[in-house]
C-alpha cells in the first residue's frame, strides 16, 4: 500500500497552527481582531514583550497568512487578513469536527 500525500490543506492548517501556538501571537490575534480597522501604535506597551520580540511575532503571523500590515518600528500598522482568517476558522472548525469516534480505546 503506498503512503498518502500530504495536501495543500493540510500544510496550510499546520503553517496556521504553528502561527498560534505561541500565546503572544494569540493575544496579537485577539487584540487585532476587536480592532475596526487597522492597528497603529506601538503593540510592546500593551502587550508583554520587548520590541524585538513582537517584531518576530508579527512577521511569524504575517507569514502564516494571519495579519497584512507593515512594521515601521517603534509603530506598526496591521490588521487581520480577513480572507485567511475566515480560511483558518473553517479549517479549524472542520479538524475539531470531523471524528466519528464518539469513544476511544
Amino acid at each position: 500500500m503506498a503512503k498518502e500525500k500530504l495536501t495543500t490543506e493540510q500544510e496550510q492548517l499546520a503553517r496556521f497552527a504553528k502561527a498560534l501556538g505561541h500565546p503572544v501571537r494569540v493575544a496579537i490575534l485577539q487584540m487585532l481582531a476587536k480592532q475596526t480597522c487597522c492597528y497603529h501604535g506601538d503593540m510592546s506597551e500593551i502587550l508583554p514583550v520587548a520590541k524585538s520580540t513582537l517584531s518576530q511575532h508579527l512577521k511569524a503571523l504575517k507569514e502564516a497568512g494571519l495579519i497584512q500590515g507593515t512594521i515601521h518600528l517603534p509603530s506598526v500598522k496591521y490588521c487581520i487578513n480577513v480572507k485567511n482568517w475566515e480560511l483558518a476558522r473553517k479549517m479549524f472548525e472542520t479538524l475539531l469536527t470531523e471524528t466519528k469516534n464518539e469513544e476511544c480505546c
